[in-house]
């Protein structure tokens, strides 16, 4: 995983096709083993002690391009390489997602933005496999089944593994679109701590009707759009101080500080430690409580 960060699985399996996914999840139901679906183990924060159970990583990567708007890609399919294969056709609408790291499977799952675009913008169906019955089973969702909402949908909360999706494009100008793309990679690179290790924001920004009043009154210039009115968490974090903090070999990030990354062979109790520290100071100054975008496994 992108941080470095905790223990072995006692079971690893690569799932390459659907069958794969099925055979793998009915094997693990028969251990009676725990599963966790592994995508681009960019917001996962993996415990010292590892997994007791089975991880199945996502290699379903196919990208396909049936009509000349559409493209049709598994769920193991790196941003990156969507976003590449998009600007090789000449389709916009994932400039945004330029220098976005992790697969699209996990981007569906915690519908990822940035800059005022988010990947549900772009959905027109998900096929999902509900691994909760008996026989597992293929659903297709369209676009409003799949319930997004900020840094949410509803495959957060049904425990389905999504396979594939269907991704509506508009025509554009090739040289544009790779113009938008480079622009946003560039601000990553300037903004973002990735000289470390890290598994992204730790924290979703704050909507702006969660603070009182009082607060709403002295934040209204911090406003950013995400694309609905927040709060950055970035900027809560840096008003309590917490810049450049660190816990063992972990650290809050100088550079952004929603970024936790790690500087010296981190395990993921410093990162536990400096999250609890965020939350209890942020909740402190002002009343509001942080909401975490990335998963713990354990």
């Amino acid at each position: 995983n992108n941080y470095r960060i905790g223990g072995r699985a006692d079971y690893f399996f690569r799932a390459r096709n659907v069958n794969d996914l099925i055979e793998a999840v009915e094997e693990g139901r028969k251990k009676k083993l725990p599963i966790f679906i592994l995508g681009g183990g960019t917001n996962v924060l993996i415990s010292d002690q590892g997994f007791r159970g089975l991880v199945i990583k996502m290699d379903i990567d196919y990208l396909k391009n049936p009509k000349s708007l559409i493209i049709k890609a598994g769920a193991g399919v790196l941003m990156e390489d969507l976003i590449g294969y998009a600007l090789k056709h000449s389709l916009s609408g994932l400039e945004w997602a330029g220098g976005l790291p992790g697969s699209l499977g996990g981007a569906i799952r915690g519908n990822a933005g940035a800059f005022n675009g988010e990947i549900k913008d772009l959905i027109k169906e998900v096929v999902s496999l509900d691994v909760k019955k008996k026989k597992p089973e293929i659903i297709k969702r369209t676009k409003a089944q799949c319930q997004f909402n900020y840094r949410h949908s509803i495959f957060k909360n049904n425990g389905e593994v999504v396979i594939e999706a269907t991704l509506y494009f508009k025509k554009g100008e090739r040289e544009l679109i790779k113009k938008a793309i480079e622009e946003k990679i560039y601000y990553r690179i300037s903004n973002h701590p990735l000289e470390y290790p890290n598994i992204g924001s730790i924290f979703k920004n704050v909507p702006f009707d969660k603070f009182s009043k009082k607060w709403q009154q002295k934040l209204m210039p911090v406003i950013k759009n995400d694309p609905i009115p927040v709060i950055p968490s970035a900027y809560l974090i840096s008003e309590c101080s917490l810049k450049g903090i660190s816990f063992g070999g972990a650290m809050i990030s100088p550079k952004h500080s929603n970024f936790i990354v790690n500087v010296l062979d981190a395990r993921a109790k410093d990162v536990e430690k400096l999250i609890a520290l965020t939350k209890k100071g942020v909740k402190k100054k002002f009343n509001v409580s942080l909401e975490e975008e990335i998963e713990h496994v354990i």
